[in-house]
């Protein structure tokens, strides 16, 4: 029998050689930091603080005032010079607020450990880690609340954590599981404790030996607990193909991984729940790899949110020679920057700066026909189909063929000899459907 995988897929060069044996760094910052509302998926968070206030280190300075929100802590004490809208690593403008960083990092009293924390009830600690503000830190930042709360009726069997950082040149989860194994099995440990009788598993590619010895280890003599070992394939850690991969269940079309008696977590979260509930602290940090070709000593850091990304490349050494695009993330699902004077936030995994060798854009070119979009989509999509429907406006049809059920993973784009913009195009039908359905619904 072969390694645990999904269909499809396709094996991208991983690039993980530059920063995979890199001790986690500390890094304090120097200048300013800038804390957007906007950190999650769902509702922007309202300020709390206002110009002139001290901040201390664990502060509350964002209230989430919806459902699907996140609250945003400050990771530095000091001075709020300002709360106005600043860049945002996606491009837009969003109302943020800015900390003369005072150096001290004095904390406020409330972080404290939780020693009773075995104790408590599933309602206790799903506050706790609400109010830590975590988010799903693979990128896709969903508040994690809500996903550790699924419907009543959906019964779940199954706690999946995805480890498996199959994006190319990350290397921040495949440290962390090298240098805090049991803490996080101590988190997975507390989200079992919610779903009694549940099974827990840790899915890791199989170019992570190390990791998955460490992760072994870690978790030898809980019955509960087993570490997957699964193929190395790109999107191997998108939900529903590690679902797949892990369980032999799939995920109906439109519907969340509760729907197969499923809930799947990050690494990275899972460490924050431990450290949210065992330590009592919230959400203010994370690790980040800075990392490609022209970047002269890529290196994994833990950055307190707020640091400027021009910061994090001068800590690597800065870049050996001009990069020609600078992402926020993995080449495949990142987010291009159009400048360096963003801050890492909660969902920023990694900094990858690429050489014009690198990151050339082939022309487009007609599509020959060949199928191998459709062979490599994870989704079982036509991509060229969807593409040319966007490219004519037709989003009714797009709809039909069920291009909302595109997750963008890119690996129709990789694997297309014409070259065509395949994702981006589904990226778009995406975009302007759910902003006509917005319209809609406010009418």
């Amino acid at each position: 029998m072969g390694l645990l995988t999904f269909k499809r897929g396709i094996h991208p060069p991983h690039g993980k050689k530059l920063s995979e044996d890199k001790n986690i760094e500390t890094l304090l910052p120097k200048g300013d930091l800038v804390f957007p509302m906007s950190q999650h998926i769902g509702a922007p968070c309202e300020p709390l603080v206002k110009k002139g206030d001290r901040v201390l280190v664990g502060q509350k300075i964002g209230e989430a005032t919806a459902f699907v929100s996140a609250p945003i802590h400050s990771s530095v004490s000091g001075i709020v010079k300002n709360v106005i809208p600043m860049p945002h690593s996606n491009g837009t403008k969003v109302m943020s607020v800015i900390i003369e960083n005072d150096n001290t990092y004095e904390e406020v009293d409330t972080m404290l450990p939780n020693e009773n924390y075995e104790s408590m009830s599933k309602e206790e600690l799903v506050k706790i880690i609400k109010e830590a503000g975590i988010v799903g830190m693979g990128g896709a930042c969903f508040p994690t609340h809500i996903k550790l709360t699924p419907p009543e009726d959906m019964k779940i069997d199954s706690i999946l954590i995805n480890a498996a950082e199959c994006e190319p040149y990350l290397t921040c989860d495949y440290r962390m599981m090298l240098e805090k194994p049991s803490e996080i099995i101590t988190g997975l440990k507390i989200i079992l404790k919610m779903f009694p009788g549940v099974k827990g598993y840790i899915g890791i590619e199989d170019n992570k030996p190390k990791a998955i010895q460490a992760m072994k280890e870690a978790a030898k003599g809980i019955d509960n607990i087993e570490i997957k070992t699964v193929k190395t394939k790109y999107p191997q850690g998108a939900e529903k193909q590690l679902i797949y991969a892990i369980t032999g269940r799939e995920v109906p079309s439109g519907k969340l991984p509760a729907a197969a008696g499923c809930v799947v977590q990050n690494i990275d979260t899972v460490y924050e729940i431990y450290n949210a509930v065992v330590n009592g602290r919230p959400l203010m940090e994370r690790v980040v790899t800075v990392t490609g070709e022209a970047v002269k000593d890529p290196k994994n850091f833990r950055v307190k949110f707020g640091t400027s990304m021009t910061e994090l490349i001068e800590a690597a050494g800065g870049f050996k020679e001009d990069p020609v695009k600078v992402i926020s993330g993995g080449p495949m699902m990142g987010t291009t920057l159009s400048s360096l004077d963003v801050p890492a936030i909660k969902g920023t995994s990694g900094i990858l700066c690429l050489t014009k060798k690198q990151a050339v854009l082939p022309e487009e070119s007609n599509c020959i026909r060949c199928g191998k979009c459709v062979d490599a989509c994870p989704m079982f999509l036509i991509p060229s189909k969807l593409n040319s429907l966007v490219l004519r406006n037709e989003y009714e049809d797009f709809e039909k063929n069920h291009g909302m059920d595109c997750i963008e993973c890119g690996c129709c784009s990789f694997a297309c000899p014409a070259k065509r913009h395949l994702t981006q195009t589904c990226r778009q039908g995406k975009r302007t459907i759910i902003a006509n359905r917005r319209k809609n619904t406010a009418k």
